[in-house]
């Protein structure tokens, strides 16, 4: 708690971390969505080892429950 978000994430110097989340309407339609996404051959091929943009190692992903909606 309280430590900068690059910092925690390991960034180096020439590195960009960026945040960002979706928002669904129920699990029912997150499910439907990462379906089509995971059979979409774009996809397949952003995946392949040497080929992602990103570090999946350094990767974090949660789910959060909605306390106040306004």
């Amino acid at each position: 708690m309280g430590v900068p978000f690059k910092r925690r994430m390991r960034a180096k110097p020439n590195e960009t971390v960026f945040f960002s989340w979706i928002v669904y309407k129920s699990r029912a339609q997150r499910d439907r969505v990462n379906a089509k996404v995971m059979k979409d051959p774009t996809m397949a091929k952003m995946m392949e080892p040497g080929a992602m943009a990103m570090d999946p190692k350094r990767m974090m992903y949660g789910g959060f429950k909605v306390l106040v909606d306004l």
